[in-house]
């Protein structure tokens, strides 16, 4: 073995738990995969393995559609049921009767389950006595814990399932990189390392193997997108899709089996890359570039962070508070430390800001934006009125705070939808128009977020016209020009969500643009009697 993987002696390694898991049957995995691929698999120097389009691929077909290899608590989530990872409180969980690790209850549905806390998995953690590691008077013991689980259930498919093995240690897991940022590498090695062969005993797994396996975890997993849990997936295929910050994909997966289905959002021409985006699209680029950086281990050199615009959607500029008329933008967004300078340059010549300087004041608007509670509508109107002078009106910052007010303006008690005076629809309107531009840039296509503000658009437009019709005041041009305007944000808000699971609340938003999409041809037939 390497030295940089050199082991350190210790006596809670000398018991061997080679036969643990060999000992314990555990059922062959079944995954998932398209009958008919729409896609295969490149390589190059630079993106590695990537997937790309075998043909023409429309909006809206599925691409791929599996179930994960293994699904697990996410590193530093909160103390979680093993089962269905349900975020469990002190006063509120109970001990698995055979391992005595937490669960929401005895009659939690996924105990015993493959990707639940599993017959074997339950058995490992009895054997090796690890229970006895978990301090249930300090639930962040158990948290720190918890960081070793999605390893293990990796590690134990070795003896179980051979050849699932092989395909995610096929996984890029980039040890030489990740050995030289010493946080990362040193908190999987006290977590997960340390925790697997000192604690539990488990001595037939090495420490590069469980590096490995933490690397591949780190590079290739995807969050699963359930509201009240902290959950990643390690899939057979999606892994292979390509990053691009203007992603031409979306994916949504299942409440229940976790079963990850990935959507053309825009059209793929034949030969062209698949791609989805690994980072926050609605961050600004040096947001983007540090947390692929920090995160997946690479810089991103893609058209939307090599422009100083953004493509034009202006996520990352400010106004400038010299001549008040040009942009600051960052000179060159590929390196970190560019100076920023203002586009006119007649006006201002020479006017320049450090990056440093950049990100202190990102920073400080950041947390300030952070404290505003997300159903506040009057602070949040406030906050965007105290910057409009500093940040672009499509600044990610400003971005993030009128898409939560797309979705909350009409639903705080008090100022429910009907009892919004005109001036406030108009402002949704205002709100809900200024996202889906700047979505048609950076995620362009069927996405969750253009299906929901869509949604959230048609609601004002109709209220607004129900009240011009009660008052006689609307004109028979204007008339058929709303309901066209209202049927077109259904139309395309039932298609998209339509792709949602059926119970999650996109899901029933689909379902509901799709009743109110009835009504609309109801309305149509006013229009011949006006």
């Amino acid at each position: 073995m390497s030295s940089k993987y050199k082991k350190k002696e210790s006596k809670s390694r000398s018991r061997s738990k080679s036969s643990i898991i060999s000992e314990i049957m555990y059922p062959n995995k079944k995954v998932l995969y398209p009958e008919e691929r729409k896609f295969f698999v490149k390589t190059s120097k630079i993106m590695g393995r990537y997937m790309v389009a075998k043909k023409d691929i429309l909006p809206g077909e599925i691409i791929l559609s599996e179930l994960p290899i293994v699904v697990g608590p996410c590193a530093g989530c909160a103390v979680q049921c093993l089962g269905c990872y349900k975020n469990l409180e002190e006063e509120s969980f109970v001990k698995c009767k055979s391992c005595n690790w937490p669960l929401c209850s005895y009659e939690c549905s996924g105990i015993n389950k493959r990707l639940g806390h599993s017959d074997v998995e339950c058995a490992i953690l009895r054997k090796t006595n690890s229970s006895k590691f978990l301090n249930y008077n300090d639930f962040s013991n158990i948290r720190s814990r918890l960081c070793a689980i999605v390893p293990l259930r990796c590690l134990i498919l070795k003896k179980v399932d051979p050849k699932t093995y092989d395909l995610l240690l096929n996984m890029e897991h980039h040890n030489e990189l990740r050995m030289n940022i010493s946080e990362v590498w040193n908190n999987n090695q006290k977590n997960v390392v340390d925790t697997l062969i000192d604690d539990w005993g488990l001595t037939c797994f090495s420490e590069e193997e469980i590096h490995t396996v933490c690397g591949i975890l780190e590079i290739n997993c995807f969050e699963i997108g359930q509201q009240d849990r902290d959950i990643r997936g390690l899939y057979p295929t999606a892994f292979l899709m390509s990053h691009d910050c203007v992603p031409n994909t979306n994916h949504s997966d299942e409440e229940t089996n976790y079963q990850l289905t990935v959507r053309a959002s825009t059209e793929i021409k034949e030969g062209h890359p698949v791609t989805l985006s690994y980072a926050y699209t609605l961050q600004n680029t040096m947001k983007r570039r540090e947390h692929l950086l920090d995160n997946k281990f690479f810089e991103c050199y893609c058209k939307r962070c090599s422009d100083p615009s953004e493509l034009g959607s202006y996520c990352s500029a400010l106004q400038c508070p010299k001549c008040q008329s040009g942009l600051v933008l960052c000179d060159d967004p590929l390196n970190f430390d560019s100076p920023w300078s203002c586009t006119n340059t007649k006006k201002c010549p020479g006017y320049s800001i450090t990056a440093k300087s950049m990100k202190l004041l990102l920073n400080r608007i950041t947390q300030e934006a952070d404290q505003i509670n997300s159903n506040d509508v009057n602070s949040m109107e406030l906050f965007l009125d105290k910057y409009r002078n500093v940040l672009h009106p499509t600044h990610y910052i400003c971005l993030g705070m009128k898409i939560s007010l797309c979705q909350i303006y009409g639903k705080v008690e008090g100022n429910l939808i009907y009892q919004l005076g005109d001036e406030m629809l108009e402002r949704k309107i205002e709100i809900c128009r200024e996202v889906l531009g700047v979505l048609d840039v950076i995620e362009p296509g069927y996405s969750r977020i253009r299906g929901v503000t869509l949604y959230e658009l048609h609601a004002p437009l109709m209220i607004l016209l129900t009240r011009k019709l009660a008052g006689k005041s609307v004109t028979k041009l204007e008339l058929k020009s709303r309901l066209k305007e209202i049927s077109k944000c259904l139309t395309e808000a039932t298609v998209i969500l339509s792709y949602e699971p059926e119970n999650s609340a996109e899901g029933n938003m689909g379902k509901a643009a799709a009743e109110a999409l009835i009504q609309i041809k109801d309305w149509k037939k006013i229009v011949g009697k006006f």
